[in-house]
């Protein structure tokens, strides 16, 4: 085998190119890993909000919730069940709320866009996971106050603290910022249920009904009795379930990414080809000196790939280092199972650097191929010659 420092030796030596392909290569690393966090965030946002005991009680034949609809009385009955389980002041784990969505402008002239505001009840927050307000305040019912994340206030217009959110000709303002363990409930804007059904001017309206059962075996009792009893004749799904479907329309997105990182992944490795090759024809008599000392055909090939895989992981890694200080950097996209905008954040953890490193070797293997057989093909003699 050739020594490892003799590949080190010819990068250091051609450190011009070296730092242009290490350069290149961590610039297309950067814009995949940038890629797959995205997607990552996305699906981490809707997969969190599902909590496994909890369930979403819709109108029967309803696909989500602003095109459902549950009376009053009947809410009131589901809160009641046996199975329903029960905070520490011995009050049941169940909301009734009432969602509605409104075509409302981003900020700097981004355009306008479907935001959902949820009208919601005192157990609400006992129902979403890590719920705290993290600035100002918590809204007072009857007085027409909201809340919302600060991602959703950088993003639209009025949804700052102290703005009015005008909610069909009823200003709603704006007292407080929460957060919701990043799920896609930090993606709505939040006031009481009475006050956004009167602004809405549909009384006592209720989207769904929102239950945390108190087992698993009490889930699967209470989604019965909601759906086959003729008293309720209601759909209940389990989180997980309903938030998986949302997360069905991420495909998409998904898709677009992979093909993006496909076509940049087959431009660096024309890229590390060609680097490669220009080190084939400027070191023949090199080769031809190791092949005549008596190193055989695979060491040299190895060598020539061994030189090419170091140069894209040098630039894999770098690309992946860029990445770190947008972890955590707030973004949005429409969901296109609500219809509406949902928040999230890049996330950059190991799966996702893995697989930066993963297609930098990628690179590295197949660039590097062709330029490897070139060098192990070449005739000795002739190498020899060459000047």
């Amino acid at each position: 085998m050739i020594p490892l420092k003799y590949n080190v030796r010819n990068l250091r030596v051609r450190w011009i190119t070296t730092l242009m392909t290490v350069i290149g290569t961590g610039l297309v690393v950067w814009a995949m890993v940038l890629t797959f966090g995205l997607t990552d965030g996305l699906e981490h946002a809707l997969s969190i909000s599902g909590q496994p005991l909890d369930l979403i009680v819709l109108r029967k034949g309803a696909n989500d919730e602003t095109g459902s609809n549950v009376a009053q009385a009947t809410a009131d009955q589901i809160a009641d069940l046996e199975g329903v389980a029960k905070n520490d002041q011995g009050q049941p784990l169940c909301s009734a709320e009432f969602v509605t969505i409104l075509t409302k402008p981003r900020r700097n002239n981004g355009g306008t866009t479907n935001l959902i505001v949820r009208g919601v009840d005192v157990m609400s927050r006992e129902l979403r996971p890590d719920f705290k307000i993290v600035k100002g305040r918590d809204l007072k019912p009857g007085v027409n106050e909201a809340i919302t994340s600060e991602n959703m206030a950088r993003r639209f217009e009025n949804l700052a603290i102290g703005e009015k959110l005008e909610i069909n000709k009823v200003d709603f303002e704006i007292v407080g910022y929460f957060e919701a363990g990043g799920s896609s409930a930090e993606s709505e804007v939040w006031t009481d249920i009475r006050d956004i059904a009167s602004a809405r001017r549909t009384a006592d309206a209720i989207s769904s009904v929102n239950l945390r059962a108190r087992d698993k075996e009490s889930q699967a009792l209470l989604v019965d009795k909601l759906k086959n009893d003729e008293q309720f004749s209601l759909q209940p799904l389990p989180e997980p379930e309903y938030f998986a479907k949302q997360l069905e329309q991420a495909v998409f997105i998904k898709f677009v990414g992979l093909f993006i990182a496909v076509f940049l992944t087959i431009g660096a490795m024309f890229a590390a080809a060609n680097t490669m090759f220009a080190a084939v024809a400027s070191r023949g008599r090199e080769i031809g000196t190791l092949r005549a000392l008596g190193f055989k055909r695979r060491s040299i090939l190895l060598c020539f790939l061994l030189e090419s895989v170091i140069l894209c992981l040098l630039g894999g890694i770098l690309g992946c280092l860029a990445t770190l200080p947008f972890n955590g950097l707030s973004t949005g996209t429409a969901n296109w199972a609500t219809f509406s905008e949902i928040t999230f954040a890049f996330r950059f953890g190991p799966r996702v650097l893995l697989q930066g490193v993963l297609m930098s070797l990628a690179m590295g293997l197949l660039g590097g191929l062709i330029p490897a057989i070139r060098a192990v093909r070449l005739n000795i003699v002739n190498a020899l010659r060459e000047q």
